[in-house]
């Protein structure tokens, strides 16, 4: 391939992390309080490590949350005002690829998970930002979500069948056509393809980043499911197969680290709603991890303090941000050194 670049992995030094914060119009409305409270303690976490980059619908929302905010943040905010359908920055954000010492971030086409909301707004964010980022970028003409892809950083990328072979995202393109694309636009070498996984009340149509994440190029925490009464059992323990089929580069297997599901987390009518631990968020010194007040919380933690034993594990509730399905992985987009100016 002649283009050198290559996607970068989460872990790449960041200088600031992109966060959309909820309104009053946004469908955060019944539970606004709550979640304005979670993301003050998102961007609090976030700007010990980076500038947090948060996008608000006017003046008065900016000064809402500069007030909410306080001076809780060790890096200053930037505030950018923008129209937004949703919050899920993640997956209409832009991808960061590098090359030696220069970038480049790759804007994909967003269309609400598969056409199931309304995305024309946050489709259009990244291009509206283009004045603001100081590498170039370039458009693609394909649906690619941030939350449905693993990167190693080494050319290796983890997915979905079910959410990339989706036929309300890219319906004209098979697998060969989607895997070749990927690998041009990214500069991956490999597509490791799960086609077990899924949580109940997810809908994004199974995104890796609730499911199996790379913590660095040779270990992978993944969701996991110890109860064979939950219906999540055989889902995931097919997955766990899958995963141990994998090979890294050199040949040798990848440390798998099982990450216990929380106990069922249930909405108002009792539908039980997508909680995962593997949501978090890298930052530079630290990983934001939700929690959800179960007994599951601490041996996550347990878990992940032995996958990233040179970051402080920080968690954060994430009982409300899975009431519209995500997490902080899931909220946030991360943007590498050198992407904006600070």
């Amino acid at each position: 391939m002649s283009d050198p670049f290559q996607m970068l992995p989460e872990w790449a030094e960041q200088s600031a992390v992109m966060l959309a914060w909820p309104h009053e119009r946004s469908d955060w409305k019944p539970w606004l309080t709550d979640i304005e409270q979670d993301y003050v303690a998102l961007a609090s976490a976030i700007a010990d490590s980076a500038n947090p980059l948060i996008l608000c619908r006017d003046h008065h929302h900016q000064a809402r949350i500069e007030q909410l905010i306080g001076g809780c943040c060790q890096h200053p905010p930037q505030f950018y005002i923008r129209s937004y359908n949703d919050t899920w920055c993640r997956d209409f954000g832009p991808l960061a690829l590098g090359h030696r010492n220069d970038l480049v971030l790759m804007d994909f086409r967003f269309n609400g998970w598969g056409d199931k909301y309304n995305a024309e707004l946050d489709n259009a964010i990244n291009s509206s930002l283009k004045a603001v980022w100081q590498v170039p970028m370039r458009s693609v003409d394909f649906e690619l979500e941030g939350g449905s892809i693993e990167c190693d950083g080494l050319g290796t990328l983890l997915t979905t069948e079910h959410c990339l072979l989706d036929s309300n995202r890219n319906q004209h393109f098979d697998r060969n056509t989607i895997e070749h694309l990927i690998k041009d636009k990214l500069g991956v070498s490999r597509v490791l393809w799960l086609s077990a996984g899924a949580l109940l009340g997810d809908d994004t149509d199974s995104h890796i980043d609730n499911l199996a994440r790379f913590c660095d190029p040779r270990t992978i925490a993944f969701a996991s499911c110890n109860n064979p009464e939950d219906p999540h059992f055989p889902h995931l323990q097919e997955m766990e197969r899958q995963l141990k089929k994998f090979r890294q580069l050199d040949g040798s297997p990848y440390i798998l680290v099982p990450i216990e599901i929380p106990a069922p987390q249930l909405d108002e009518s009792g539908q039980r709603l997508p909680g995962s631990y593997v949501n978090f968020l890298i930052l530079n010194q630290q990983i934001i991890v939700p929690v959800f007040g179960c007994e599951q919380d601490e041996a996550a933690l347990t878990s992940l303090r032995r996958c990233f034993p040179d970051k402080k594990i920080r968690p954060v509730r994430g009982n409300n941000l899975i009431r519209q399905f995500g997490g902080p992985h899931c909220a946030t987009m991360q943007l590498p050194k050198g992407v904006i100016a600070l």
